[in-house]
C-alpha cells in the first residue's frame, strides 16, 4: 500500500511567500553590504600612490565602494 509522505502545492500561502521574499531580500542586502565593506577596506589600505595609479583619491573611496556594491 502506498502512502503520501510529502504533499506540496504549487503556490505558497500569503504569509509564507512574504516571509520567503523578506529572507531573499535580506540575504541580497547583506551580500551587497559585504561587498561594500570589503571594497572600502581594500581601497583604504592602498597608499596614495597606488590610488593615484588607479585614478582615485581618498575623497572618493566611499563613492567607489558604493558603486561597486550597489551598481549605481
Amino acid at each position: 500500500m502506498a502512502y503520501a509522505t510529502e504533499i506540496t502545492t504549487g503556490t505558497q500561502s500569503g504569509f509564507s511567500a512574504r516571509f520567503t521574499g523578506l529572507l531573499i531580500d535580506l540575504r541580497a542586502r547583506l551580500a551587497r553590504r559585504k561587498v561594500y565593506n570589503q571594497t572600502l577596506s581594500e581601497l583604504q589600505n592602498l597608499s596614495n600612490r597606488e590610488l593615484a595609479d588607479l585614478g582615485l583619491n581618498r575623497s572618493i573611496i566611499r563613492r567607489v565602494a558604493y558603486q561597486a556594491a550597489y551598481e549605481v
